[in-house]
């Protein structure tokens, strides 16, 4: 399951920011010239993106949190997990 494109404990990169917007009462992806809205299970998953926890210990905790079945969870949080390692938003 594990994806190489992941790091093994996620974590934000340098300069990149999670932050709760009372203005507009949604979380937030502060990014270098960009701003992305981390609404729902997203917001959930990048809380959890602090570098001292796994892929694994994230996908419990979620799949826990939701009451789901772990592999969908694991299915969702692998794509977008990868997409952010993609564009250099998750480091090691």
């Amino acid at each position: 399951m594990a994806d190489p494109a992941i790091p093994d404990r996620p974590r934000l990169a340098p300069g990149v920011r999670l932050r709760f917007d009372k203005t507009r009462g949604i979380w937030v992806l502060l990014c270098p010239e960009r701003v992305i809205e981390a609404e729902g299970p997203a917001s959930e998953i990048l809380r959890r993106c602090d570098g001292t926890r796994t892929l694994g210990e994230i996908i419990d905790e979620l799949a826990a949190v939701f009451t789901a079945d772990r592999a969908v969870i694991a299915q969702d949080v692998t794509d977008m997990l990868t997409e952010l390692a993609t564009k250099r938003i998750l480091v090691s």
